[in-house]
């Protein structure tokens, strides 16, 4: 088993041994709010060594289509702690966003996102808000897999694993037992994406009845969303998916005050890397007047993941203790309320002259205090039995009439087959389809055994073998059929692992 955290618990303030931290100084505001941020750390004792590496625009532009050189992997490898700014990925010519490889490549799991109010010093109308929210960081629509088709149709593939949900729900109950927090939410589309979106619930169900002292519930993405952004202060923890979790974490972050006030982390088994949310900001690049809020507060989650949590809290207490005092930057500057807009610059140096002081209003910092460690097991695989009982086949065909194209199928030879149903962008419109159903060129067309049946109104397949499909692929192609694609359809220990069409 491997220990896992944004933030460890076990208290250590061993500073003498300093940790080396590959370091990416960024692109547009990225080098002004690193040096701010290196220079705080500096003047708080952190026990760590800056080792710089080449990544982001000058890498793309020399050529690079992936932004990070050679070295610069080598040095994560070997330092497995990333302090890095935002990054610039030039529009175009096939470059790559160096974000999602660096969290692909290096297995980065978890994407841990605190926001907290810091009512009534930055404006915000949710002054109670407190939460954290936490996503999977690899898979779901992330994962990048698009197709075009046919002329009208294009694809993007989702994919959910129970690898991937097993670790993501345990590292939320895991982080939601060792810093206190009371409730994890699981946030998901369910109700729509039964499969996919059921697994992720299925799991968090079945993990969370691990945790007895942790309350949990599970809500719809859409209406959770919209509950987050009108009454935060509802949410502990929330746990979901990659897409889902980009987003409520951004409505967050602004819900909060500023997406520029806020760090994340992004864990996995070797590697974790810490980075503001917020952009390169190209726009107010040189000016000195870049708020480096985000990214120290990334920095006091590394310091925490290091086990520097006495020195991460020393930070933390300074920049509250400073934002409490009104020396605020010109994006969270309030006339007749901030003491002072500060510059970039400006702003390391009052939280510089701050360390060692505790905000008298704002929460304090308290990851010192946290208890345990977060542990996530390996995964280990169920045994299931897979039968095949059916397929499904994708057709490109140009005309719009669905009794047409089902009429043409069933008088295939359908190597022992029968064509169940044909939908369109996932709507029956074979056999008993409605007229008004408006049709592309995009057909699912859904092959099963002879003997299926219907029994109580659920679908009953029967079990047939590959040789059918294959058999049914070259009728298809002999009978001049444009075949996409095909999917096979499977039970897993007798249950449907497939999805009916809408009206099937």
């Amino acid at each position: 088993m491997k220990n896992l955290s944004a933030q460890p618990a076990t208290p250590h303030t061993d500073t003498k041994t300093l940790v080396k931290v590959a370091v990416a100084r960024g692109d547009g505001i990225g080098p002004e709010i690193m040096d701010a941020t290196l220079r705080i750390l500096d003047a708080a004792g952190a026990g760590i060594e800056p080792e710089f590496i080449d990544v982001g625009k000058a890498v793309y532009l020399s050529g690079n289509t992936s932004g990070i050189t050679a070295a610069a992997w080598d040095t994560v490898r070997k330092n497995k702690v990333i302090l890095k700014s935002p990054i610039t990925t030039p529009q175009g010519k096939g470059y790559k966003s160096l974000n999602v490889t660096l969290r692909k490549s290096l297995g980065l799991f978890a994407n841990v996102r605190p926001v907290m109010s810091l009512s009534p010093y930055i404006h915000t109308h949710f002054p109670e808000m407190d939460l954290v929210v936490i996503r999977e960081n690899e898979e779901d629509l992330y994962a990048g897999i698009e197709h075009r088709q046919t002329q009208d149709v294009v694809q993007c593939l989702k994919l959910i694993t129970r690898p991937g949900c097993e670790r993501i729900v345990r590292y939320a109950f895991e982080y939601a037992r060792a810093y206190d927090r009371r409730k994890v939410t699981c946030m998901v589309k369910d109700n729509i994406m039964k499969l996919t979106d059921g697994l992720f619930h299925t799991v968090f169900d079945e993990i969370g009845a691990e945790y007895p002292d942790i309350e949990k519930d599970a809500q719809i993405i859409d209406i959770a969303s919209a509950r987050l952004a009108s009454r935060p202060e509802g949410y502990d923890v929330v746990v979901t998916s990659n897409l889902y979790g980009d987003i409520v974490s951004d409505i967050a972050a602004e819900i909060a005050g500023s997406v520029g006030m806020a760090g994340s982390a992004n864990i996995g088994t070797d590697v974790a890397m810490f980075e503001a949310i917020h952009g390169s900001a190209p726009d107010i690049a040189g000016r000195n007047i870049a708020n480096p809020s985000g990214l120290l507060n990334a920095a006091v989650m590394m310091l925490a993941h290091i086990g520097q949590q006495t020195v991460a809290d020393k930070v933390k207490n300074a920049w509250l203790a400073t934002i409490e005092q009104g020396f605020h930057t010109k994006d969270i500057f309030i006339e007749g309320q901030s003491t002072r807009a500060v510059s970039t610059d400006e702003f390391a140096a009052e939280v510089i002259e701050r360390l060692g002081a505790e905000p008298e209003q704002l929460k304090k910092s308290a990851l010192s205090g946290g208890q345990g460690r977060i542990v996530i097991p390996a995964f280990s695989r169920k045994p299931a039995e897979k039968t095949l009982v059916g397929v499904d086949v994708f057709l490109d065909w140009q005309e719009r009439d669905a009794n047409k194209l089902g009429h043409a199928l069933n008088a295939l030879g359908a190597g022992g087959l029968k064509l169940k149903m044909v939908t369109n962008r996932g709507v029956k419109v074979y056999p008993d389809g409605i007229p008004e159903t408006f049709c592309t060129d995009h057909w699912r067309c859904r092959f099963v055994s002879v003997d299926a049946d219907i029994v109580a109104d659920e679908p009953v397949y029967q079990k047939i073998e590959y040789r059918q499909v294959l058999a049914l692929l070259s009728s298809l192609d002999a009978g001049g059929f444009d075949v996409i694609k095909s999917e096979n359809l499977y039970k897993f220990d007798g249950k449907r692992g497939f999805s009916l069409g809408q009206g099937e």
